[in-house]
């Protein structure tokens, strides 16, 4: 101790105050007298699906969760995760929940799929493995781990989509499956649009891409704008949005989607460029009954006469 210095734990010790002038060390606390409350640790932490995070490589910070659907991982926009890296096949293994355990399957992928430093045909996956994919590293975490939890919250504030804030492919997958399970727990009704900008890629191309932005941004807002709670809206795609509408039948969905193409009937004014023109592709289903995922959903729309191409990719 340097001499003359004054020192606080031994001032403290002792009883004595600091002199004037000298440097509060310790902050004051405005209830000394109030008891530290006794417990034995956390309440009860809310479940969180199991999940498989992007750690290393192309991707990083990428997360799908694991529900009753095989998640495929691969270089396909179709995948449910997906890595676009020449070092990963277009579908090159998935994840799928048996019971309580977790199985990845190699798909046929030219680089193989490793658990650890294992080349794996199939294998049940323990909580923190890590699996490997080209040269992408991904982390899997157990429904039974606090860090699910931690995951999908923080996927929630990160990857929203940058351009409209909308929710991303991913997080809509997992909201989507929890609201009709609810459905078909209430029978209430549940109708999905699917809304394709026509031409975004010749918008950006011909105006550039904060001419892109704007478009995008002006439907995400229309979009928002027709929103009852409990409804969910998402950019899915480059142009594409998802809408899923809660006690909403099938009619009421196509007026929602009429009413989008009426307010988009007037070109959308862009500072430095000539006024717009956008216009939509679209389609709709209704949950039918004994539906049970939003793959199923989606396959009703594939069949609509007005947007047969929304449900590629």
């Amino acid at each position: 101790m340097i001499p003359g210095r004054w020192n606080p734990l031994r001032h403290r010790a002792s009883g004595h105050s600091r002199h004037a002038g000298e440097p509060a060390i310790f902050p004051r606390m405005e209830n000394n007298d109030q008891q530290t409350l006794a417990c034995i640790g956390p309440p009860d932490v809310p479940a969180a699906p199991a999940c498989v995070v992007v750690i290393h490589g192309e991707g990083f910070g990428l997360r799908a969760d694991i529900r009753d659907e095989p998640v495929v991982i691969g270089r396909s926009s179709d995948a449910t995760l997906c890595i676009r890296s020449p070092s990963v096949s277009r579908q090159h293994c998935e994840i799928r929940r048996a019971g309580d355990s977790y199985i990845v399957r190699d798909l046929g992928s030219t680089n193989a799929t490793r658990v650890g430093d294992r080349a794996v045909q199939e294998a049940t996956l323990a909580d923190g493995d890590q699996i490997t994919v080209g040269e992408t590293i991904l982390k899997f975490i157990s429904h039974s781990n606090v860090e699910a939890l931690y995951h999908e919250r923080v996927s929630r504030l990160l990857f929203r989509d940058r351009v409209t804030g909308l929710l991303g492919r991913q997080d809509f997958i997992g909201a989507a499956e929890e609201r009709i399970a609810g459905s078909k727990a209430s029978a209430s009704a549940l109708s999905l649009a699917l809304v394709d900008i026509a031409d975004l890629t010749g918008i950006q191309l011909e105006h550039g891409d904060a001419a892109g932005d704007a478009v995008l941004t002006h439907v995400a807002g229309l979009v928002s704008a027709q929103l009852d709670p409990g409804d969910l809206a998402a950019r899915i795609g480059e142009s594409r949005f998802a809408i899923l509408l809660h006690g909403r039948d099938l009619e009421a969905t196509r007026g929602l989607i009429a009413l989008l193409e009426q307010q988009l009937a007037a070109p959308l004014e862009f500072a430095g460029h000539a006024p717009l023109a956008v216009s939509i592709h679209s389609g709709a289903a209704q949950l039918p009954p004994g539906a049970g995922s939003l793959g199923q959903l989606i396959k009703q729309i594939r069949v609509a006469p007005r947007a047969p191409e929304l449900a590629e990719g």
